[in-house]
């Protein structure tokens, strides 16, 4: 094929999924969530759950008294909490009521597969980085769905794993080309 007949031939192909993207009939599908619609919709794999763990609401119950102090609780003793632990306590982010859900600072509560709005609330510029892509894992098609991989596949939220480093210099600029 010569020169001009391929490039007359990929800027058709080119026009075509230009018109079809500008009339809906190239969008791609949505994934299934459970994310509210102030996020576009994104699946979600569900949370590493120790084994025995979850459900809470299997010790927890709704009408136990809550002791909001930070205190040690013996029952979690296995926990190690590093997590800004000078300022955070376990109810910062666990609701006192319903021990299944997550909870933000504004009080809404949260399943935990969108556990990366709490993350999000301090941790904003990697919440933006997960949803673009260049944070985080996903599983799946580059042109179809996607698996995210939650904050908690990677880090502990009660002691993270990455502890903070000390950022480098910034880079030289190159000298002139030759």
């Amino acid at each position: 094929m010569s020169t001009i007949r391929r490039f007359v031939f990929l800027l058709g192909v080119f026009l075509c999924m230009a018109a079809a993207f500008a009339t809906g009939g190239g969008a791609l599908p949505e994934s299934k969530s459970s994310v509210t619609n102030d996020t576009p919709p994104l699946a979600v794999a569900p949370p590493p759950f120790s084994k025995g763990i979850f459900p809470c609401s299997e010790c927890h119950k709704p009408d136990d008294k809550v002791n909001r102090t930070p205190h040690a609780v013996d029952a979690h003793d296995d926990i190690v909490f590093e997590h800004d632990a000078q300022h955070r306590w376990c109810l910062d982010c666990h609701d006192a009521q319903q021990r299944d859900k997550l909870r933000l600072a504004s009080g809404a509560l949260l399943d935990f597969r969108e556990s990366f709005k709490l993350c999000g609330q301090c941790h904003g510029d990697k919440l933006r980085d997960w949803k673009a892509g260049e944070h985080g894992k996903r599983i799946g098609s580059w042109d179809g769905e996607k698996l995210y991989m939650l904050c908690v596949n990677c880090h502990n939220p009660h002691s993270p794993r990455f502890k903070p480093m000390k950022p480098l210099p910034p880079p030289t600029p190159p000298g002139p080309l030759p």
